[in-house]
């Protein structure tokens, strides 16, 4: 697992990247964190009960993951790796770099 590496991406690149079709956002925060607030584009798989098998297929985009602050994401992106998935991802600072970088949210998840 030692090889396996996690590329953080700024709020602005997977936005666009989402915008451009390049990225699938994967959402690993639980339910009701997401029905609070949530990614505009995100796909949820929570953390705590992942499998990595259940991300959707990605049809040829990039996954990112993304959480709350960036660790959960970055915790997903390695279980993923260990799983044999090229997912290398993550948004860093989460929702809250997101939104501290105006991104949109909605809300009901």
């Amino acid at each position: 697992m030692a090889d396996h590496k996690v590329h953080d991406l700024t709020p602005q690149e997977v936005s666009k990247g989402i915008a451009d079709g390049r990225y699938l956002l994967v959402d690993v925060r639980e339910p009701n964190e997401v029905a609070a607030e949530a990614y505009p584009d995100g796909v949820v798989v929570p953390l705590s009960t992942f499998d990595p098998g259940e991300i959707p297929d990605p049809q040829g985009k990039e996954v990112v993951f993304a959480c709350r602050s960036g660790k959960r994401s970055a915790t997903a992106s390695l279980a993923a790796q260990s799983a044999g998935l090229p997912y290398d991802k993550h948004l860093a600072g989460g929702i809250l770099a997101w939104k501290a970088a105006g991104l949109p949210t909605k809300t009901g998840g």
